[in-house]
């Protein structure tokens, strides 16, 4: 993929550089011509479906580990820079994982542009996500080093003693 995220001929120019990519290649040499690949159907249709029911529960599992292990909290920031036909438009996102002993699991990202992202607004949503995993499951929240997520971090860490 180049820095703007186009391709060349339809074809990532990232994915030589993923790990799994080289033995996919190899794999479909050896199996030949009669390699059929999947339809956008197929893609966008029986065979998400099926992947979104295999992480759905394992995601009901790893929960099941919480109550014993506990959970650390991880928020992130990031922008995205969109660009079309000469437009470049920022969108703001904050994605928050779960992370214990079994794994991390991605909870949810939340489209934060055009909010104003002050103290205020970082404790009300490290609140709401520290109640929907039951607060009682969470030791520590770690957040980026922005000066709103630490000072959030700090207001928290008041209002639940038991967050480190």
């Amino acid at each position: 993929m180049l820095a703007n995220g186009s391709t060349i001929k339809g074809f990532l120019l990232m994915q030589p550089i993923a790990p799994y990519f080289p033995p996919m290649i190899s794999a479909i040499q050896r199996a030949g011509p009669r390699v059929k690949p999947p339809t956008a159907y197929e893609l966008s249709g029986p065979i998400l479906d099926e992947e979104v029911e295999e992480v759905t529960k394992w995601i009901e599992e790893y929960k099941q580990s919480w109550p014993k292990t506990d959970i650390t909290l991880m928020s992130n920031g990031w922008l995205n820079k969109v660009g079309w036909l000469n437009k470049v438009s920022k969108k703001e996102f904050l994605n928050l994982l779960a992370y214990s002993p079994k794994g991390t699991a991605f909870l949810s990202s939340k489209d934060v542009s055009g909010t104003k992202n002050d103290t205020n607004f970082y404790v009300r949503l490290y609140d709401q996500i520290v109640e929907e995993v039951e607060d009682k499951h969470v030791v520590q929240f770690i957040t980026d080093n922005a000066g709103a997520c630490v000072s959030a971090g700090i207001k928290l860490m008041d209002k639940r003693k038991h967050l480190v």
